[in-house]
């Protein structure tokens, strides 16, 4: 699933080519996509109405438009593009028709993705998490998240409700750099392990970003940061820091990755 650093390319891929365009209609290939409104109330709304700006919130591409606001959730196999006009793909499942002739397609081959058409995006993202890259965001306020829970580290930065945006893969390679283990509780971390923790996270994301997120598989496509992944995907292979052999366990029910030397329990 495209995690923070993918849906943020994705934005500012898709920014220049979709802000300021009218939407002419939407075609409706896969109803199911549509979370809400109702698909007919869908198209009739969101006919005419012009995209003013395109940001992201979490995991969700957030499109600020006239009077509502479109948010799409890329789930396991989304890919957004913008095209001129033509015969849609095997897979294109929600197309967007622009009045200049081209077209924002949702591709979605398991299509589980989601569309939403709402007046306040808070009303889909209202319960998630702070965003781990505002300023906002300190290394106090990630300590009072930590220290209000009693839960192994790895899964509480998955849950989205707790910081928006992390996932497995950036879940690892933050824990790695910070050098603490994936099931270190997270209300025993000393005040300096917490600022360590802050930092390695906005630095592995915003590495992340600089290469146009990872292409793990064919699931998200030209993002180059799986050549620089420290721990993810790299069981037995030595650890960048200390030599010694990357373990894999699941945790949480999630494949998780850790180097057993510089990361003890």
């Amino acid at each position: 699933m495209p995690e923070l650093p993918e849906v943020e390319t994705f934005v500012r891929q898709l920014r220049p080519a979709c802000v300021g365009q009218r939407i002419a209609g939407v075609t409706l290939r896969w109803p199911r996509h549509i979370a809400t409104p109702g698909p007919r109330q869908f198209r009739r709304r969101i006919r005419g109405q012009v995209i003013t700006a395109l940001d992201r919130r979490g995991k969700f591409l957030v499109f600020s438009l006239t009077t509502d606001a479109l948010l799409i959730h890329l789930k396991m196999s989304g890919d957004l593009q913008v095209v001129p006009n033509g015969k849609p793909g095997k897979h294109d499942h929600t197309i967007f028709h622009f009045e200049d002739n081209t077209e924002l397609r949702f591709n979605d081959t398991r299509k589980f993705g989601r569309v939403y058409l709402v007046g306040n995006p808070d009303e889909v993202t209202g319960g998630l998490g702070p965003e781990p890259l505002a300023r906002s965001f300190t290394a106090d306020k990630l300590g009072d998240l930590l220290a209000a829970r009693r839960r192994p580290l790895k899964p509480l930065l998955l849950d989205q409700t707790v910081l928006a945006g992390v996932g497995n893969i950036y879940a690892d390679e933050a824990l790695h750099r910070a050098r603490l283990h994936p099931q270190r509780r997270s209300d025993s971390l000393a005040p300096v392990e917490v600022r360590a923790l802050w930092r390695s996270l906005r630095r592995t994301l915003n590495l992340a970003i600089r290469h146009n997120g990872s292409s793990i598989d064919w699931m998200y496509r030209g993002g180059e940061h799986q050549n620089h992944l420290r721990v993810y995907g790299r069981a037995g292979e030595p650890c960048l820091t200390c030599g010694k052999p990357i373990r894999h366990i699941t945790l949480g029910g999630r494949s998780t990755h850790f180097c057993p030397h510089c990361q003890r329990l």
